[in-house]
């Protein structure tokens, strides 16, 4: 290639990255226009900002925390049921949305549309949902967070299998080995760290969306914190606050450590 060549094609990245930055620029000039934002107004609120989470939520309300051990352990309950029947169900599920073990392309290509429809809505929405069918209470909190843990694992579990050696797979195969002895002896010996360290980070995931969830009626701390929020007791809702602060902190910790161990 000539230097000449060579030069063109800086110019034309560089031109290309030009007209990126103009665009990205460009684009966030258009979305503060259409959402009427204006930095004097953010400043003007960040005083009543200031003093609501410092004299309003401050300092939190420690005689209340009785009363928020139940709704805490809703919280950890949901998460935790979701993230193990989904894991279950995703892992079945992912044999088939996998390249590498799945017995036919249809399959493949209905459950990943299956996984990323229970995927791509948000949370709140099936909370939403499954409140006007179930009410309120802690079914719905885990039945949106099943919903949606079975949709990001089909997908990660399914890419975990497809990154798998296919040399024992093709070994098994040769040998005669039949569909359901490949799997569990060539596949899953090699999936199990993978399915334990994204069910394990699925976990995660849950315990910090069940707030989420229960603040639109699915139970545990978040609706704790809307009922708070509602009365005016800015003093329970800081001290719930923290409680849900602290259970995030601790899973995380509990999953690295166990991480570490297992995988």
């Amino acid at each position: 290639m000539s230097a000449e060549q060579l030069e063109r094609m800086k110019r034309t990245k560089r031109d290309q990255l030009i007209l990126v930055l103009v665009l990205i620029v460009g684009l966030s000039v258009w979305s503060a226009f259409g959402t009427s934002f204006s930095l004097p107004a953010l400043w003007g609120g960040f005083g009543d900002g200031a003093r609501f989470l410092f004299v309003d939520l401050m300092p939190p309300d420690i005689s209340g925390l009785p009363d928020l051990i139940g709704p805490a352990l809703d919280t950890i309950y949901m998460s935790f049921v979701a993230m193990f029947i989904g894991s279950i169900i995703a892992g079945a599920l992912s044999i088939f949305a996998a390249a590498t073990t799945s017995p036919h392309p249809v399959l493949q290509v209905a459950l990943r549309a299956f996984s990323a429809m229970f995927r791509n809505i948000p949370v709140i929405i099936w909370t939403i949902l499954l409140v006007a069918s179930f009410g309120l209470g802690n079914l719905v909190g885990t039945l949106s967070l099943l919903i949606v843990s079975i949709g990001m694992l089909v997908r990660c579990f399914a890419e975990s299998l497809e990154e798998i050696d296919m040399g024992q797979v093709e070994a098994l195969r040769a040998a005669g080995a039949s569909y359901w002895q490949v799997i569990g002896q060539a596949v899953l010996p090699q999936f199990l760290p993978s399915f334990i360290g994204w069910s394990l980070y699925n976990l995660e995931i849950n315990v910090r969306a069940s707030t989420i969830v229960g603040m639109v009626g699915g139970g545990g701390l978040g609706f704790a914190i809307q009922s708070g929020i509602k009365l005016f007791q800015y003093k329970d809702v800081s001290m719930a606050v923290i409680l849900v602060l602290v259970i995030v902190l601790a899973t995380e910790m509990l999953t690295n450590r166990i991480r570490r161990r297992i995988i």
